[in-house]
């Protein structure tokens, strides 16, 4: 098996991918009388097909337990994907680049308090990695008619040998 090392999630790491959710002051407006900062379009939903449209959802995700073999991922070919943790734990990212219909090599981010994702459309990711207990996210994704939903399983897994860096 092929060890995954743990990256930092940074906007600029995880751009081929999709986009970090994290407050960002060069898009911070103040609103409502000043009492409120709204940074400002932190990512960018994707609805596509006839008769899609945009659902919020909670996502309970149980912990996993490491080492962790990561044989398979998904993507979703019709719409983007984000998850914004509701409490500060930490959780991993793990993503790869498509390679001729299938997903490459996973990478694996460690985002941290405070940090959420919005995969592209089409990209390739696993499932929710939450660490050290069950954990909520507000998830932005699409719904409506077509498939939209594709699972790849690796002929060998990976292993992430920890969960923190």
């Amino acid at each position: 098996m092929t060890r995954l090392a743990l990256e930092r999630l940074t906007p600029e790491a995880f751009a081929p991918f999709g986009a970090v959710i994290a407050p960002d002051p060069a898009t911070a407006r103040l609103i409502n009388g000043g009492t409120t900062t709204r940074f400002h379009e932190l990512a960018r939903v994707e609805a596509l097909g006839e008769g899609a449209c945009v659902i919020i959802s909670i996502f309970r995700g149980e912990p996993r337990r490491f080492p962790y073999q990561v044989d398979m991922m998904e993507r979703h070919p019709l719409g983007s994907q984000s998850f914004s943790p509701l409490s500060s734990r930490p959780f991993l990212v793990v993503v790869a680049e498509d390679d001729n219909g299938a997903p490459s090599a996973p990478r694996v981010f460690f985002a941290e308090s405070g940090q959420g994702v919005n995969y592209d459309a089409n990209v390739w990711h696993h499932p929710l990695m939450t660490l050290g207990e069950a954990s909520d996210f507000l998830v932005v994704d699409r719904a409506g008619p077509g498939d939209n939903l594709e699972e790849y399983r690796y002929r060998e897994p990976f292993i992430i040998e920890e969960a923190y860096p």
